[in-house]
Order: structure tokens, then sequence, then C-alpha cells
């Protein structure tokens, strides 16, 4: 391979990763062109790069998604490579060989590499041929759902339908029974038809406890692979990676010989160059062994979590891949060598109290306590500052914190260490959810499976602390300071004051559906008295902040926590803890009982429709699914009626707020 210096990188992504690559291009003296849309125009990698180009509107299918508009981009700026990140086309062959044809240096593996690993059948196929193991399942072309159903039956049991095209969980069903497979198998075709493009499924034995453990392996296109050792990807949601962790705990000298002589067999198969990663199922019902892992796919590119790799070898990954694209050699697999445990966790905007309810809006504080940890073991990844905006555009996520030491357990404790100092307001975020994983018992022991979260969902997102009532006067409290802020006067307060009698002020909120009163029945500057329905009246204190940050009392501290108020809810934040207090009136997705309207919760598009007008429905039946965030969520009906006006299409882009569907009496 002739040696090819790169002189200028376009680079074709966002966020955090976009910062990442270009830091490392400066770090090489190489130039640097970021891309942005309408809604990227202030980001940070905007301003680092030394050129900036405007590509379109906000959503990615105008913008990132657009190779001619990326091409174009490239050739205006005389950028000799492109670096696709991850994620939008950074696993698409049209793009790689796109830039091929006009003399662009991927920085990544050939067209041909990308295809045969894209399609989750081709690719299990060409490993079987390399002798990787795979999972038994079906991979060929018959679609027919007789045949499919015959397939399940022989493979048993409960199997996976996965679509061909799939990845970030979509076009995914697990089933249970023959009795479910034919809607399952309908609903995955209708996904992945509507997702990729592509509708064809492949069928999978469902691995009963299954950790996802991946191998980063490189390659330079001349039949040379080296492999940086294994993570553990088993902490997930939705098929989603939340935390990652390298070594993975339980791994031994020869099961960890077996999976990365495997790996690198898998990426000589199809003659890999750059970075990718072979990612297996393993069985984790007992501990790890030789035959007790199979294949599961290759991304064909660098990963989100490929930190806890730099981390663990000390390698910058996104030089290599640099280096590897201008035509330098492979280091040699003795000198890879690794130290100690990282974990990586993914901070998201999104409600954990909330069924993970993606959050918009402006971040007005972002403030992480860097300072207080060895800079060598802790890192920040992000694409994010203080008074940017979260859109509804683009995946949720607003950071990667990353911890290393000489051990597992100091890198958890460094973890939720930082999580638990940081302060990311204005928008909710998943932070406490993720200190709970981090804290649980299952997650410390090591090696839990995929299921991790699914089966620890309540005690991960339940808001424990609304069970204790004093919440409730913590809340009224901070309503009744924002009042008094403003022009309120015992003479035009609706507050039932009178003359020459205590302070008494009635405040209302919702836990499930019984309805919460808060009486605030004396104040002074020290202190409160408070009364949560009619029981025994309660002090809360307003003095000094206490060093109360293990103490449980420290609920009786108002001055322990910062509140947020909302159209709908108040938000409690103490500690990477927040706990959401619901206003009396609110219930999502519908305005209330008597509501004759389904209003959009959030701003995203309309991909599914049930229901036409005229149609005579029944409380709770599902009337429209909108996407926002990359995540799907269904509207459903808030009461019996009729429906007498649908205001929306399919495909149609609504606002927060907008009226979807009119409803009248039956």
């Amino acid at each position: 391979m002739s040696m090819n210096s790169i002189k200028k990188i376009l680079i074709a992504n966002r966020g955090e990763i976009a910062c990442r690559i270009i830091e490392t291009a400066r770090e090489m003296n190489i130039q640097t062109v970021a891309i942005y849309s309408d809604a990227d125009i202030n980001s940070i990698h905007v301003k680092m790069a030394d050129e900036a180009i405007a590509i379109g509107a906000s959503p990615s299918n105008d913008s990132y998604l657009v190779i001619e508009k990326i091409i174009k981009a490239a050739t205006d700026t005389g950028a000799d490579a492109i670096h696709p990140g991850y994620g939008f086309l950074s696993e698409n062959h049209v793009f790689a060989k796109t830039c091929e044809e006009y003399g662009i240096n991927f920085i990544g593996p050939d067209a041909e590499s990308i295809r045969n690993m894209a399609l989750k059948d081709r690719a299990k196929i060409l490993m079987k041929k390399a002798g990787v193991p795979i999972t038994p399942g079906y991979q060929g072309n018959k679609q027919n759902k007789d045949f499919l159903i015959k397939e399940a039956e022989k493979i048993g049991f409960p199997i996976i339908i996965k679509a061909v095209a799939g990845g970030g969980g979509k076009g995914m069903r697990k089933v249970e029974s023959k009795e479910a497979f034919l809607s399952a198998l309908e609903s995955c075709k209708r996904e992945a038809e509507n997702s990729f493009g592509n509708s064809k499924v492949l069928l999978e034995k469902y691995i009963s406890s299954p950790r996802h453990i991946e191998v980063q392996i490189f390659g330079d296109g001349l039949g040379n692979v080296v492999h940086m050792f294994e993570r553990d990807c088993s902490v997930q949601r939705r098929h989603q990676k939340v935390i990652e962790e390298a070594p993975a705990l339980g791994m031994t000298d020869s099961v960890r010989k077996a999976m990365t002589h495997a790996a690198v067999k898998a990426a000589k198969a199809v003659n890999y160059k750059g970075a990718g990663t072979v990612e297996f199922i393993v069985d984790g019902s007992q501990k790890l062994h030789e035959n007790g892992f199979w294949f599961m796919e290759m991304n064909t590119r660098l990963q989100v979590e490929h930190p806890v790799t730099e981390m663990i070898t000390g390698l910058n990954l996104i030089k290599l891949q640099i280096e590897i694209a201008e035509g330098k050699g492979l280091p040699a697999q003795k000198s890879i060598t690794m130290s100690g445990h990282a974990i990586e966790t993914r901070i998201y905007a999104e409600d954990p109290f909330n069924n993970f309810f993606p959050s918009v809006g402006k971040i007005e504080n972002f403030d992480i306590p860097c300072d207080q940890l060895k800079k060598d073991s802790i890192r920040i990844d992000t694409g994010f500052q203080k008074n940017d905006r979260i859109s509804v555009y683009y995946d949720p996520m607003i950071a990667k914190m990353i911890t290393h030491s000489d051990n597992r357990k100091d890198a958890i404790e460094s973890m939720v260490y930082l999580i638990s100092e940081s302060r990311i307001k204005g928008i909710k975020t998943n932070a406490a959810f993720l200190i709970r994983c981090l804290t649980n018992k299952e997650f410390i022991d090591g090696g839990v499976s995929t299921h991790f979260i699914a089966e620890n969902m309540t005690s991960l997102t339940s808001n424990e602390y609304v069970k204790d009532k004093k919440i409730y006067g913590l809340t009224a409290l901070f309503l009744d300071n924002n009042s008094n802020n403003s022009q309120t006067t015992p003479f035009n307060a609706f507050d039932g004051w009178r003359l020459n009698q205590p302070l008494r002020k009635k405040y209302f909120f919702k836990r499930n559906e019984e309805i919460i009163e808060s009486e605030i029945i004396q104040q002074t500057e020290r202190q409160s008295l408070i009364s949560v329905n009619g029981k025994e009246p309660f002090i809360i204190y307003k003095i000094d902040r206490p060093d109360t940050k293990n103490n449980e009392k420290a609920l009786s501290y108002f001055s322990e926590w910062e509140f947020k108020e909302f159209h709908n809810h108040i938000s409690l934040y103490r500690y990477g803890q927040e706990i959401i207090v619901e206003k009396e009136s609110y219930q999502l997705n519908r305005l209330n009982n008597s509501s004759n309207a389904v209003i959009a919760p959030m701003p995203g598009k309309i991909i599914d429709m049930f229901a036409s007008e005229g149609d005579k429905i029944k409380e709770g039946k599902p009337l429209l699914v909108m996407e926002a965030m990359k995540m799907e969520m269904t509207l459903y009906a808030p009461k019996d009626g009729v429906i007498s006006e649908i205001k929306v299409q399919n495909g149609a882009l609504v606002s927060d707020g907008d009226i979807l569907v009119k409803l009248e009496n039956t």
C-alpha cells in the first residue's frame, strides 16, 4: 500500500465524535473541515474546525445523510480525506464507494467490506465459512411467513427475529411461542421497511442469559489484523448500550485468546482495513468458556464506546485510523498491552422516571468537576456546553464520561462521584438512573446479562423519595417562594389568608391517581411547619446546608435541593438524584379524561396512524405513532368517543402542543 499523507480531513459527523476527530487531527497537524446543519450552526465542533460548511436543514435526511452535499463540501474545500465518525453514513457502502470515485480517502474500510458486514444474514454466512462460531438460526433468502414459522420451530422457541439491515435496536423482536410469531414477524418487517428500506429478516436462537462482549480490531487491508482486547457492553436498554467497560469481568486468558482469535479471523475473512468491532453474544448463565460465545455482527466503524479501549491500552484509535488510511502499518500485536479497568457511561437528555422520554431545551448549567479527579483517570467527551440547545433532530446523548483506575471497584466509585457532582441542568438527564445502575449489587458483583436493566427497571427508575410525603412539603415551599417573588400580596392572593390568623397556604400535587395536598402552616426564616394530607405537621429546615450527602434525613432540609419548574411538573435535584413531582392537572399524552383532543407531547414526526375520521374508539386505543429523537411513542385515545377530525397525515412534522386528533362524545 503506497503512503498517502493526509493534509485535510472533512468530518462527516457532529457532536462529541466530531470534536474528538478534530482534536486528534490538530495533534497530527492535519487541517479539518466541519459540516453542520441549521440546528448545529453554533455547535462546538463548528467552532473548533479550521473551516465549516453548512449542508442543509436540521433533519439529518436533509443534511448529514446527503452524500452529494458532503462530497461537494469536501471537493469545495480541497479535503483529501473524510472521516465518517459513527452513526449517519459511517457504515454506508455507497458513501465509501462515492468517496473512492472522487479520489477522496475514506477513513474506514472499503465499500465491499462494509457491504458484506452490513447485512446480518450475509455476514453470518461469511463467518460460518470462515469458521467463526455463529448462533443457530436461519439467514436465507426465503421470506415466506409459512416457511419462516417452520424454521423458527426447528430452531426452537424462544427466538429473535432481526432485520438483516437493522441496527440500534430497531427491527428486532423476541418471540416466545409459535402463536406469537406471525404478529411479531409482521411488526418487525414493517419497522425494518420504514427504518432501513429493507424488510428482509433473519431468525436466531434466543440466548436466555446473554452477555454482550465485543472485540476491537484493526486491519491494514493487506490481510494483517490485530486486536485491542475486549469490552463488555451488556448494560443495555432497548438494545442501546448504557454502560460499557473493559476488560470484561470473568474473562480468562483462554477465553480471551479464543474470542480475540475468532474476531481476528472474522476481520481477515473480509480483508478488513481500519477500525472495526466484532460483537459476540456470550452465554452468561455460567462462567465464561471457550465454546460459550457466538458471532453476532461486525460494526465496520469506530464505536461510541472506543474510549474504554483507549484508556486501558493508552492508544488513540482515531490517530490509528488516520495512519492506516495513510497506508502506515499496524502496531505489532505484542506491543498492544492493557492495564487497569475503564468504565464509560452515556449521559442522555431523557427522563428515566417517565419511560425515558427524550428531553429537549436549553442546557442552563453544564458543570462537571474534572478538577477534583486525576486528569489521566477521567475523560469527558462532549459536543455541548452551557447555553447550547438539545434539539429534537438527533440522538439525545449529551456526553460520555469515562473513568480509569487500577481496579474495577475504584473505577466505579470514581464514576459515581463524577456523575453525582456534575450539574447538567435545564433539561432532564439519566444521571440518577446511571448512579443506581452503578451502585446496584448485581452490577457491582459483575457479569450481568443484557436483561439487567429490564429486570431491575422498578428499582432503577422508581421515584423512591416520592413515597416520603415530605417531598411534597419541599415542593410546596419552592412554589411558595416563587409566588412570593412575584407581585402577590395578602390582599390579592387566593390562599385563604385571614387578618390576625396564621398564614396557611395549600398546594396540590398528584401521585398516580392520588391528589396530595400540602399545607404550609407557618414559616420563619429558619424553618417551616407543613402538613401533608392533613396529617401531623413536620418541620422543614431552611438553614445552612448541612453535610448530608450520605444522610437520608436530608429530605428535611430545603436548602439541600435544587428546583426547576416545568409546565406539568416540578423537578427536584440533589447529588445526581432527580425527583419528579407532578402538578395536579397533568397526564401524559392527554389533557385529562374529559379531553376532546390528542395533543403532541413534543416536536416530532407522525410515522403511523391507526384510526380514521368517524371511527368509534375506546379509551386507551392506540391512535398514532410519533417519532422524536430516534424514539417511537404511541399516543392513545384519552376517552371513549368518535373521531371527529384528524388534523395530521402520516409523515407530518408536528410541534409541541399541536392538536393531532379531535374527539366528540358518542
